[in-house]
């Protein structure tokens, strides 16, 4: 009898399978930023091999050469907002996916604590057409019940949603909510009309996106007003991604018909208390909102703070 195989070479053997297999691997970094991929993930995704792009830049890659998965959208970055409100916010998710070549697949992403995210994907084309159909058709419709239909993000009933599932959570903690108000908005409405408004409102959820971790959420709660939710974030390091999101929004330039015209954001900034309900949660991040526009606004103010 031979002796059990030296653990590196068991490692070797086991990645050349996994990489060589049918099974779509694929392994993502905590900024989102694919680290590794085998064959079967970069053929059906039209990633070159070694490539390490964006998550975010995959999709768009696919949506615009109208090859890989099919994204049934016409704005992409919205359906990107919306994406990531779903995106590495719980341990595990299941979810369709449809690819230009024909084949349906069913990914699964496995996220670690320490915002590690492993997806997995199975070609399941050959399951009964009828029924996937249903199931697609409920799973928009869950989708649509969850979304804001202008900015993409989380609707107010999604984002209270998320918020109240942080706070149960206590892996999520240390953890803090934003609440954020754009400056000046109804002066945009009468000014330039409700559709430069509107782009004003796309251009913020862009901006908050961008400026936000994959693990956090957001929501619009109605009109220009939003919530940020951070978990395992206490206050130094919620500070900075508010901070970062405001200066994102001071150079944004959203209206090319005015396009020397930007906006500002306002912001306060606090960290949950244990045993506390979202209602009491919310309103110390609101009072902390007033003290910012009172302040002149284009700013954050914290909670407890100066």
């Amino acid at each position: 009898m031979t002796g059990p195989e030296p653990p590196e070479e068991l490692n070797t053997i086991l990645r050349r399978l996994l990489d060589d297999g049918q099974q779509l691997l694929a392994l993502f970094d905590p900024e989102d930023r694919l680290r590794h991929a085998n064959a079967a993930f970069c053929q059906a995704y039209r990633v070159a091999p070694g490539a390490r792009p964006l998550w975010a830049d995959i999709i768009r890659d696919n949506h615009r050469q109208r090859h890989g998965a099919v994204i049934e959208a016409d704005d992409i970055e919205a359906w990107l907002a919306a994406a990531m409100t779903r995106r590495g916010k719980q341990p595990h998710r299941a979810f369709e996916v449809d690819l230009w070549d024909g084949r349906w697949l069913w990914i699964q992403e496995t996220l670690r604590p320490d915002g590690w995210l492993l997806l997995q994907g199975s070609d399941i084309t050959s399951l009964r057409q009828d029924s996937r159909a249903l199931r697609q058709a409920h799973v928009k419709a869950l989708r649509a019940a969850e979304t804001d239909p202008l900015t993409g993000l989380s609707n107010r009933r999604h984002a209270l949603q998320l918020l109240q599932q942080a706070l149960a959570n206590e892996a999520a903690w240390p953890l803090c909510v934003v609440a954020l108000d754009l400056d000046d908005f109804k002066r945009v409405n009468d000014e330039l009309g409700h559709a430069a408004g509107d782009r004003v409102l796309g251009d913020f959820a862009r901006q908050l996106q961008a400026s936000i971790r994959r693990e956090d959420g957001c929501g619009r709660l109605g009109g220009e007003e939003f919530l940020l939710i951070l978990p395992t974030a206490g206050r130094g390091q919620a500070e900075a991604i508010t901070e970062r999101l405001l200066a994102r929004v001071r150079q944004a330039r959203p209206l090319p018909e005015r396009p020397g015209r930007g906006y500002t954001c306002s912001a306060g900034l606090a960290e949950a208390c244990w045993g506390e309900s979202a209602e009491a949660l919310l309103r110390r991040a609101d009072a902390a909102l007033y003290r910012a526009k009172a302040a002149g606004r284009d700013r954050l103010m914290v909670d407890g703070g100066d």
